[in-house]
């Protein structure tokens, strides 16, 4: 997450995630399910400026002190040829959770204050890639600082537990992390080799709840050891090997674009390739970033979405060590 404040407004870029590993292992009393997952942020940037509002520049009756705009980036709005018409229109302002994160942080905090919000959307929709909850992590990020709430970094991922499974990763330091319970219980992994990945994200997106629906539990659950073994050695290709999504059997039941990545992204020549979180979108690991160039151009030829390149980003540093 990379922030910049002018007075009183914050610029963050906010990044996406993949998930290397993802293990489903049980369904909860509260309706979620008891998951493994080691996650990586990666530089595919949404952006999201907020602006101090005080008292007497928005009216408590028509917003509640939260103002939000939000849109795709030039060019890849639904049906743009620059995405391939696969973007979906974006929720209405009540539905994106970057506005409920900062409704019930305002109504937690008691603050007097508003917030202004523009959000610009690079991030795929319905992807698994995170960005609803990288949003609403950098939301939260500046509201903390614009509102001086002073929320050390654990009150802050306790709070961002309320609002998604994945929030609270883009609110920890390390660019990779395990997360467990249905993933607010984080533990960084630091030392990692400089990863390339190549993604794809089909012209369809898949809902997270549908696929969670089909999915059974592992009855022999898979170990994130030998992944994270790979990763503090620096073995890429090792890594590749111990790529795994529980949930992928689910998305291949509701999409065939799952089956259809898979081919595609093994006779583009990757070390290995997975689906992340929930689907749609699909990714494979290159030896370089020059092989992650070649292989996205095979796969730009064979019509299968959006596809980019991307790698490792820390997630966010909280400043002057707050």
């Amino acid at each position: 997450m990379i922030v910049c404040r002018t007075g009183s407004q914050i610029a963050i870029e906010t990044p996406a995630k993949l998930n290397l590993f993802l293990e489903v292992l049980a369904r909860r009393p509260d309706g979620f399910h008891e998951i493994e997952t080691l996650m990586v942020a990666v530089d595919r940037y949404d952006s999201l400026t907020a602006t101090l509002l005080v008292r007497g520049e928005f009216d408590e009756s028509v917003s509640g002190g939260i103002e939000l705009s939000c849109d795709w980036a030039t060019g890849l709005r639904s049906g743009s040829p620059r995405c391939g018409g696969c973007w979906e229109p974006l929720p209405d302002v009540r539905g994106n959770l970057v506005f409920r994160a900062l409704t019930q942080f305002r109504a937690w905090t008691r603050v007097a204050h508003g917030i202004r919000v523009a959000l610009t959307k690079r991030i795929p929709a319905a992807a698994g890639l995170g960005g609803a909850s990288s949003d609403a992590a950098a939301a939260l990020v500046a509201a903390n600082l614009l509102w001086n709430t002073q929320l050390s970094p654990t009150a802050l991922q306790a709070f961002a537990a309320t609002l998604g499974s994945d929030v609270p990763f883009f609110l920890q330091d390390a660019p990779v992390a395990v997360a467990r319970g249905r993933g607010e219980r984080l533990e960084p992994v630091q030392a990692i080799p400089r990863l390339h990945f190549v993604i794809v994200r089909p012209p369809i997106g898949l809902a997270t709840p549908q696929v969670y629906r089909a999915c059974q539990p592992a009855e022999s659950p898979r170990d994130v050891g030998p992944l994270i073994a790979a990763l503090t050695h620096g073995s890429t290709s090792e890594l590749a090997r111990h790529l795994h999504n529980q949930l992928a059997p689910a998305a291949r039941g509701v999409t065939p674009w799952i089956a259809r990545l898979a081919d595609a992204f093994e006779r583009a020549g990757t070390l290995g390739h997975q689906m992340s979180g929930s689907g749609s979108s699909y990714f494979g690991v290159a030896a370089s970033a020059n092989h992650a160039r070649q292989i996205a151009a095979r796969l730009r030829q064979r019509d299968v979405g959006t596809v980019f390149c991307a790698s490792p980003v820390p997630c966010w540093r909280f400043p002057d060590g707050n």
